[in-house]
């Protein structure tokens, strides 16, 4: 039996069976050969590309007549590359002064060579310390040091070197404090004076202050020294009634005035001090 021309042949045997043996023979080789023609094929278009860009490698290292050149010679030269041992920054070895001691500038009376006033010391018409405001009462000076003064604290501040008292007196709420500062040429001296006190700083009445601290009254006493500074204080009640220790107001009103004496003292040698600093070297 047999079919139209290009159909499959059938072996020797029964003419109905078809040769399976020699059918899978000619797949096989029919398969091998499209197999080595892929394997042909692709290395063929290996062997393209790889000859493509070989052209393309050398026509680029090469250049043309006016193309622009592409190779080592585009690079900078060493000398225009950034240095390595380029110098850095130098510094001055030399310390800078210290600046000055604003102490130094109140502590002896050849530095200390600021006037020396009732405004310098207590200006204005009223002092603030917090949320507490006092009205400044009256003012004076004085180079009679023992004549502003209550008890043995007179001869003290003469025997040490006394120049002149500046006194200041402030009130609030029916407290009045007297403020004094003695001013001496030595830090050693006014130390001295404010350690050796007895008595006290003389009440200063006046400017809408009554007498006060004066005929026996008990009153609140301080001695303190900054620099060449004794500064002293004495307050109590403008009634005439005794200060007691349980007065916390008159202590309050005598703590902020011994506090605004010291700070007026040391502003002093600040602004002195800064003066020095900004002066020109000579």
């Amino acid at each position: 039996m047999s079919f139209g021309q290009g159909g499959p042949s059938w072996g020797p045997g029964d003419s109905r069976t078809p040769d399976w043996a020699a059918l899978a023979e000619a797949s096989a080789a029919r398969g091998r050969r499209r197999k080595w023609l892929f394997i042909g094929g692709g290395a063929l278009a290996t062997a393209a590309v790889a000859a493509i860009v070989a052209t393309a490698v050398i026509t680029t290292d090469s250049g043309g007549a006016s193309g622009p050149q592409k190779n080592a010679s585009e690079l900078p030269a060493p000398a225009d590359l950034p240095s390595e041992s380029a110098p850095g920054p130098s510094f001055s070895s030399v310390a800078p002064p210290p600046p000055p001691d604003p102490k130094d500038y109140i502590a002896d009376e050849k530095k200390d060579t600021s006037p020396v006033t009732v405004d310098a010391f207590f200006p204005g018409r009223k002092l603030t310390m917090g949320d507490r405001v006092y009205a400044k009462g009256a003012t004076t000076r004085t180079t009679g040091c023992a004549t502003v003064t209550q008890g043995a604290l007179g001869p003290i501040l003469e025997n040490n070197g006394c120049d002149q008292v500046i006194r200041a007196t402030y009130s609030k709420d029916g407290i009045a404090v007297t403020v004094g500062l003695a001013v001496f040429g030595t830090e050693a001296q006014a130390k001295k004076a404010a350690q050796q006190a007895s008595g006290g700083i003389a009440s200063l009445s006046g400017s809408g202050v009554p007498t006060f601290c004066r005929g026996g009254a008990v009153c609140r006493r301080t001695a303190n020294s900054y620099g060449r500074y004794a500064y002293f204080t004495v307050g109590g009640h403008i009634s005439g009634k005794n200060v007691t220790t349980a007065d916390k107001a008159v202590y309050a009103v005598g703590d902020d005035l011994t506090d605004f004496a010291f700070r007026q003292i040391r502003h002093r040698g600040e602004v002195q001090a800064s003066a020095a600093a900004g002066a020109p070297v000579t």
